[in-house]
């Protein structure tokens, strides 16, 4: 009767997640508070900041100061063929609540699964960690447009040193949470149930991946670099097949001219298959990486 009683009550809670259907309609702050109020949610909460803020803010800043790092600028030809859109930084901010937002859809769905979002929530942090581990070795930049026309740009260059650029982290999150979400559903047997809302996430990771390019806040060799990122961290979540149809649907809408949108794409996918078969003979992951950076140093 227990077992019942728990089915019944997991099934009622999901068609109660299914009325609110998407992940972004989900509330950040809402499930800010049911991480407080549960240990294993707070927990995985804790691990994930920790690793965010030693990973990106404290070596990035501690760099920044005593200068012990050596900056290299990574731009590329490309970069000037994407126009700059101010209007576009709301999609680039909009990078946290998606994971966010994302991380309490699995748990409303799932409430007696609570591995499943907390899981999710860790694996954020292990990005971080991750990407570090080229930060901690080589700094990366771009020359941004000095626009403070809004708040939300004021925010990014007060709190922003702009030295973590290859890999891209948004890149990288953006297309963990796509894949995660689909990766979780699937071995959980719903990914007829969850389609849209697992079409819904790669949409959204396309267009935050298209922003921080139309932002200035990263190159088209910093999409590359995270995608290639993104094969090695999990296999076989974005396979490069995965990167190939990615790549395949990034600025679709007209907003670049369609035979800049063709370069840029082709250009993207080219140095990612490069960094991957690099990397297959490579000791560690990040050789391909830093080969590059080595490159654009001299």
């Amino acid at each position: 009767m227990a077992s019942s009683a728990r089915i019944i009550d997991e099934r009622m809670s999901r068609h109660s997640c299914r009325r609110r259907s998407m992940p972004s309609q989900q509330s950040a702050m809402k499930f800010f508070f049911t991480c407080l109020l549960n240990r294993a949610l707070r927990r995985a909460g804790c691990a994930c900041i920790g690793m965010v803020f030693y990973n990106f803010f404290f070596i990035q800043y501690k760099g920044a100061l005593l200068r012990n790092i050596p900056v290299v600028n990574v731009e590329h030809p490309l970069d000037k063929e994407i126009p700059f859109l101010p209007r576009k930084v709301n999609v680039y901010l909009d990078f946290f609540a998606f994971w966010i937002c994302t991380a309490s859809f699995l748990n409303c769905v799932y409430p007696d699964r609570k591995g499943v979002a907390a899981g999710f929530i860790v694996s954020i942090g292990r990005l971080y960690k991750t990407a570090a581990e080229v930060y901690a070795a080589c700094f990366s930049t771009t020359k941004r447009p000095r626009y403070f026309g809004t708040f939300r740009f004021a925010l990014i260059h007060a709190f922003d040193p702009h030295l973590m650029c290859i890999p891209s982290l948004h890149v990288m999150v953006v297309i963990h949470v796509y894949t995660a979400f689909a990766g979780i559903i699937r071995s959980l047997g719903d990914s007829e149930t969850f389609a849209r809302q697992a079409a819904e996430l790669r949409r959204r990771a396309l267009a935050i991946t298209e922003s921080v390019l139309y932002v200035k806040q990263h190159s088209v060799n910093c999409v590359a670099a995270a995608m290639y990122a993104m094969t090695r961290f999990d296999p076989p979540l974005f396979t490069g097949k995965d990167a190939e149809a990615f790549v395949a649907d990034l600025f679709t809408d007209n907003t670049l001219p369609p035979a800049a949108a063709a370069c840029v794409r082709e250009h993207i996918l080219s140095l990612y298959q490069r960094f991957l078969a690099q990397g297959a003979l490579s000791a560690d992951w990040t050789e391909p990486l830093m080969a590059f950076l080595e490159e654009r140093k001299a």
